[in-house]
């Protein structure tokens, strides 16, 4: 790595065991060459999955007590990047904005990836619904790279995706909401398909395309989502803005750890805790993505 290294201020949530937030995203972080600075939205025993949980909620107020203090001792200004996750409440998510622009002043050249949880095709919203508006009106026309999947795209264009030129016409609407940047994590045609990846960079008033399809993997996995806004934040700077190449990591170690995670169950009903993905063991997946599934440029 040729450049100085990047410090990565990660708002998101955490849990004791598991991985999701931000226990999902500093180790990948971390090995791809980011200092990380996190402060954890919650704090659970657990992620919610589990059913029965316990652990406190960082309050607005808290937050702003930490990044004053951040400020105080100038520990502020060498972010090079802003990298938030689930927000719980209005308040908290309006003061992320607050947060960007204080940081901004430091280094106006920071990259905020904002990965926006909403909700998923087969739950609906899963946040209360007034975090929508601040979305779209304040923090998606402040972030440089956005990461909504297929049904958070949908809710934060105005528009039905159910095929992939709705996406792509999606991903139009939000560029012209101020990202440069957009990826869908990830968008289905079927239940049953394979999945696709579309990202979409604007450079110089042109928009670069690019879509990577990629078998889908059994089983039902917490912090895939959190794990591919870390990784793609983290190879975008690496590879120095290339998209494709980005993309085709991200998606490669993905699905390593995926499939390591799904190789180590044991017994015929594995527990939820066997869906914990086995990131300490992928190590060398983070470190270098054997990449199989290739971005395939796309002109409209």
């Amino acid at each position: 790595m040729g450049h100085c290294s990047p410090r990565v201020l990660s708002i998101q949530s955490h849990v004791v065991s598991g991985y999701v937030g931000n226990k999902s995203a500093t180790f990948p972080l971390q090995l791809l060459g980011f200092e990380v600075d996190a402060i954890n939205s919650v704090q659970f025993s657990n992620s919610t999955r589990y059913g029965h949980w316990k652990g406190q909620v960082l309050a607005e107020q808290e937050l702003v007590d930490l990044t004053e203090g951040l400020a105080h001792n100038g520990l502020d200004c060498a972010y090079t990047h802003l990298l938030t996750g689930y927000s719980r409440s209005k308040s908290f998510l309006t003061h992320i904005a607050n947060i960007v622009c204080q940081l901004r002043q430091k280094n106006p050249g920071l990259t905020y990836l904002c990965d926006p949880v909403i909700g998923e095709m087969d739950r609906g919203i899963y946040v209360p619904e007034d975090l929508i508006d601040v979305y779209k009106d304040i923090i998606i026309p402040i972030a440089n790279i956005i990461t909504p999947n297929q049904f958070e795209l949908g809710i934060l264009s105005g528009k039905p995706v159910k095929s992939v030129d709705d996406a792509w016409e999606a991903i139009g609407i939000l560029h012209t909401k101020g990202p440069g940047i957009v990826v869908v994590s990830s968008f289905e045609l079927d239940s049953t398909g394979p999945l696709i990846c579309l990202g979409s960079i604007l450079i110089d008033g042109k928009t670069e395309r690019a879509m990577i399809t990629f078998p889908r993997l059994q089983g039902t996995y917490t912090g895939t989502g959190d794990l591919f806004s870390a990784l793609f934040l983290a190879w975008m700077w690496q590879t120095k803005q290339n998209m494709q190449q980005s993309l085709e990591n991200t998606v490669a170690t993905i699905q390593a750890v995926l499939k390591r995670t799904e190789a180590s169950k044991t017994g015929s009903e594995a527990s939820i805790f066997q869906h914990e993905l086995k990131l300490i063991q992928s190590k060398s997946d983070i470190e270098e993505p054997q990449v199989e599934f290739r971005a395939v440029p796309i002109t409209l």
